[in-house]
């Protein structure tokens, strides 16, 4: 599996570096822009991503910023719905989070601190082990 986390909090991205490695390589990005942008390199070097953990409160352009432009490139592309990446939303603000700016283009949602037990099974819900 290959893993794209869009992270501004170094703490943060070292935790969840640690916790995804497990399941394959992981891609960090500091902010929304260096996300989209490592984003569309993989997918035009043909390695697409597996899955998306997506922080919400970014600098640059934020999470739902980041995530329409993922989901722009795959249509661009033609990926099917079904063939696209699968994001996790992540907020450090359980009420931060607005469902109505990234539509259905999100799988789940979580708000830190990251409940290891519970990423692990949404992993497994995804289908992405």
């Amino acid at each position: 599996m290959k893993v794209l986390v869009a992270e501004d909090d170094i703490a943060s991205g070292k935790f969840m570096e640690k916790l995804l490695s497990k399941y394959g390589e992981v891609v960090l990005a500091r902010d929304g822009i260096a996300a989209v942008d490592e984003f569309v390199n993989a997918v035009n070097n043909n390695e697409k991503f597996d899955l998306v953990c997506m922080d919400i409160m970014m600098p640059k352009i934020d999470g739902y910023k980041a995530l329409a432009s993922i989901r722009d490139a795959e249509r661009k592309l033609g990926l099917a719905r079904d063939s696209r990446c699968k994001v996790v939303m992540i907020s450090a603000l359980d009420e931060g989070f607005d469902s109505n700016y990234a539509s259905d283009d999100y799988e789940e949602y979580m708000c830190k601190p990251i409940d290891i037990i519970k990423f692990d099974e949404i992993i497994k819900k995804l289908g992405l082990v």
